[in-house]
């Protein structure tokens, strides 16, 4: 399906004459976006949309990175987890959720081959094989609907094809890294064709114990994914592509480290060793978990409009335990180390969940002035999660979560410039928690929509302007049942968000200009309260929230040997609510900046936590010919992340600023693609990053991966 294209006259004829007297240099390739359930030229698109692809995107993994490897690598994107390799959280605008619960909604959605993943475990999905990641920012209220207030993280993989194509690669580093991918696809039949793709990640055991005094006792992982499709095209009219995939992850959850900062400061002191812990609990922090997921879209071409199908079934179970208190000792103890433990904390979670999802689509498949669209979507989940704190017997927490919503979108083309599009969405959700001693149900309808109007200011260039409207379900957390207190509730929050965008591909489409300023309003915003003395996780509404801020993507071919491309965000958001007050840090050791009351810690105008106030995001490609087919090849990119609070109140202690990660990568190919060998590196300054924190017994933080050189050798037929 394409949209119709207005005549942009004068300015691009203008344009052309001048380009057509200059030489000849590379062009960046177009662009295309499935970011309205449609493709679409990037330019057309009348919404703030980021794109990964190519080196770009699969160089952030061959140290090992999982998902997290895309934080700040997207301008306004944010991803970290204090679960390891599996239950990321991820933010957008500075939209997102720090519940650490394997139960805790999200207001970022993430979508892989079109199935949303509703739990946190399912978004932790590998990522292989891959043909773009769409980063969608703002609500999506329309096509999407609840969940998606803070925006989108969509990935898809490549597909079959009938010629026969494959590719494998494979990275070895240091730590015993190592990371391998390969895909092979082609016809089987003249009607069928199939794909399958598989990964495996690991890297040994590195972390001492001292504790126990076991040499390289934790720290390793072991990743294991495979995937495969097939696409059944009997006619023109009709297509069905069936999908499976599976993951075995087998590692370290978080590794918490003991009082790593020292009262009035949130620099790393010497406890802080990345080499070395002190666990005299967790069993040196084993995480594991499996998921299993198929689905089936099917396409039929009835004429001038075609039926879509989309049904998907996810499953996935596993458990981490973890020293959350991060050393050893307590009060009546006569040793402790690292400094001041008053209680020892060990803890277990265990997931057991699966979703089934349905969507149909009715949409316009004519190149004309208006196109359409119209759907229904059907989501329903369980998910048990056992909490076992080690000093109780464990505690399993039952969710039910059902919802339904029915949607239509259209854009109409107003003469040969103006382009208006227009959505709305129905959506019921209902939840319910079942746990010892407590049955709660909770459950809303909401009407979420958007309204954008684009101009074409020349074939190449598009100015746009956006209203949307959006939707969080209401929230039942209940994991402070195993620590005796009861399930709190959420109600839902809404968002108002205002955009202005322009995009453009100039210089003969050798640069591209992606740009965007944006202002929201949240209504009964969620936030969650985690910590305090009582080390509890409580759910509250704050009366509203506000954030603004401005978006920017570039890309440069500057030269057809020389490529760069730079993002940058910043986002000011603020919690408006006078009455909100929340516990601070249990251990008593942090720097509460904020006024305290006896009602506790006073967080009105703070910023949302983890919400980065600047994102950076670099990177620079050049070539050297070699003969007629081969080159010489450098390819850097790094990352920033600004001022970051990573809790509801402001301490001295519990903020990040000036973070930063550099990747590299030299070496020699042919041009097409056919072979490769290159040396890289991950992390390459060996920054240690404060990720995250623990309040409630001590100073207890998690930080980043340590630096990873390695060798990578790549084929592609």
């Amino acid at each position: 399906m394409t949209r119709y294209i207005p005549k942009r006259l004068a300015l691009a004829t203008a344009t052309a004459a001048v380009i057509g007297s200059t030489p000849a240099l590379a062009q960046l390739e177009e662009v295309i976006v499935t970011a309205q359930k449609r493709e679409q030229s990037l330019i057309d698109v009348p919404l703030s949309v980021a794109t990964m692809s190519g080196e770009r995107f699969t160089s952030l993994f061959e140290g090992g990175a999982d998902i997290r490897g895309l934080s700040a690598r997207v301008p306004g994107l944010y991803v970290e987890s204090s679960n390891g390799r599996v239950a990321p959280r991820f933010y957008i605008r500075g939209l997102g959720n720090i519940d650490f619960d394997l139960a805790a909604s999200q207001p970022v959605s993430v979508i892989m081959d079109e199935v949303v993943k509703e739990n946190v475990v399912l978004k932790s999905f590998p990522l292989f094989d891959i043909d773009r990641v769409e980063v969608l920012r703002g609500p999506q209220g329309s096509l999407f609907g609840r969940n998606t207030t803070a925006g989108i993280v969509k990935f898809d993989s490549n597909k079959p094809t009938y010629e026969p194509e494959g590719h494998a690669k494979a990275d070895i580093g240091t730590l015993g890294t190592t990371n391998f991918e390969g895909a092979l696809s082609g016809g089987l039949t003249d009607t069928l064709a199939g794909r399958i793709a598989v990964l495996y990640q690991s890297r040994e055991d590195f972390i001492d114990n001292g504790f126990t005094g076991e040499d390289d006792a934790l720290g390793g992982f072991r990743e294991k994914a495979v995937k495969g499709f097939l696409l059944y095209e009997p006619n023109d009219r009709f297509s069905a592509l069936l999908g499976a995939h599976s993951r075995d992850l087998d590692g370290t959850a978080a590794v918490f480290r003991a009082n790593i900062f020292d009262t009035g400061s949130n620099e790393l002191n010497d406890n802080y060793d990345r080499d070395t812990v002190f666990f005299d609990g967790g069993d040196n922090n084993p995480q594991e978990y499996e998921n299993t997921g198929f689905n089936l879209k099917l396409d039929y071409d009835i004429g001038a409009t075609t039926l879509t199908s989309i049904t998907s079934w996810e499953e996935a179970e596993g458990r981490s335990l973890g020293d959350i208190d991060g050393g050893f000792g307590a009060v009546f103890l006569p040793v402790m180390g690292p400094g001041f433990i008053p209680f020892p904390s060990e803890t277990q979670d265990a997931a057991d969940t699966d979703q089934l999802t349905q969507e149909l689509r009715l949409a316009s498949n004519s190149d004309g002035a208006f196109n359409w669209q119209v759907g229904a979507f059907y989501f329903d989940s369980s998910l048990d999660v056992e909490t076992d704190p080690g000093f109780v017997p464990p505690t399993t927490v039952s969710h039910e979560n059902t919802t339904w919503a029915v949607f239509g979108q259209g854009d109409l083309a107003l003469g040969d410039f103006w382009t208006l599009t227009a959505g709305i969405r129905y959506t019921e959700d209902d939840k319910d928690l079942t746990a010892p001693g407590y049955d709660v149900s909770t459950g809303d309808e909401d009407i979420s929509g958007d309204l954008a109007l684009s101009f074409a200011i020349s074939d190449n260039s598009t100015l746009w302007a956006k209203v949307g409207t959006g939707f969080r379900a209401p929230t039942i957390q209940g994991r402070d049942v195993a620590f005796g207190n009861p399930p709190s509730v959420a109600d839902s929050e809404t968002i108002v968000s205002y955009e202005l965008g322009y995009k453009a591909e100039l210089l003969s489409n050798r640069l591209r200009i992606n740009t965007a300023v944006f202002y929201y309003e949240v209504d009964d915003m969620q936030f969650t309260a985690v910590g305090g003395a009582d080390n509890s996780i409580q759910l509250v509404n704050a009366e509203q929230g506000t954030g603004q801020g401005i978006e920017l993507d570039v890309e440069w071919a500057i030269t057809d040997q020389l490529q760069v491309t730079f993002g940058a965000a910043y986002a000011d958001t603020e919690i408006e609510d006078p009455a909100l007050r929340v516990g601070a840090c249990g251990s008593g050791l942090c720097t509460v900046v904020n006024p305290v009351d006896d009602l506790g810690v006073i967080v009105d105008g703070n910023p949302f936590p983890n919400a980065p106030e600047t994102t950076y995001n670099f990177t620079l490609s050049y070539t050297v010919p070699v003969g007629k087919e081969s080159e010489l090849f450098a390819f850097t990119d790094w990352s920033y992340q600004g001022d970051t609070q990573i809790f509801l109140y402001d301490a001295v202690e519990f903020s990040t600023e000036d973070q930063f990660e550099g990747g590299v990568r030299l070496g020699w190919r042919l041009r097409d693609g056919a072979y490769e060998i290159a040396l890289f590196g991950r992390n390459i300054t060996d920054e240690e990053n404060v990720q995250g924190a623990i309040d409630f017994n001590n100073l207890t933080g998690f930080t980043n991966e340590p630096r990873v050189w390695g060798v990578s050798l790549a084929t592609r037929w």
